[in-house]
C-alpha cells in the first residue's frame, strides 16, 4: 500500500467510474487521479452481530460496498443502523460488490447532521481537488 497516495472521499456511485491503473499494482484511477484507498461514510445495513454472520455492508445512499475488517476492528460489535466512516484499500471484484479492506473505521452515529455534512465534504473535495484533474485528463 502506497500511503503517499491520498484516500479519495467518494460515494459508492462514483466507484463505477474507477478503472484499474495499468502501471501500478492494486492502484486505480478516477479520471486522472491515482489512488489505492477510498474514504466513505454510510449506514451499516448488515453487521457483525447479525444472526446470519454475513458480510459487513455499508450503504451510503448511492450504493452498497462490502467491508473487510481485520485485527482489533473485528473485536468491536458493529450493528446494523450504525453510521460509520471507513478508510481502506479499494478492491474490485467481478460479479460481486466492491470491497474496502478497512484500515480505519469510526462510529459517527452520535454526530448530528453527519450524513448531510458528508455529502457536502464529498462535493467540496470533488470541486476543489478532483474535478480540475478529471477535466485535465479528459
Amino acid at each position: 500500500m502506497d500511503y503517499s497516495l491520498a484516500a479519495l472521499k467518494l460515494l459508492c456511485s462514483q466507484l463505477k467510474y474507477v478503472r484499474e491503473a495499468a502501471a501500478s499494482q492494486n492502484s486505480f484511477t478516477l479520471g486522472g487521479i491515482l489512488f489505492q484507498r477510498a474514504w466513505l461514510q454510510g449506514v451499516l445495513v448488515s453487521a457483525s452481530d447479525d444472526a446470519q454472520g454475513g458480510p459487513l455492508l455499508l450503504d451510503d445512499g448511492t450504493g452498497l460496498i462490502e467491508l473487510s475488517l481485520s485485527g482489533d476492528f473485528r473485536l468491536r460489535h458493529w450493528r446494523a443502523g450504525m453510521y460509520v466512516m471507513v478508510v481502506g484499500g479499494y478492491v474490485v471484484r467481478i460479479g460481486e460488490l466492491p470491497l474496502i479492506k478497512v484500515h480505519k473505521i469510526v462510529d459517527l452515529s452520535q454526530s448530528p447532521d453527519r450524513e448531510a455534512i458528508w455529502y457536502l465534504e464529498v462535493i467540496e473535495a470533488y470541486k476543489l481537488f478532483y474535478q480540475p484533474l478529471v477535466e485535465e485528463f479528459t
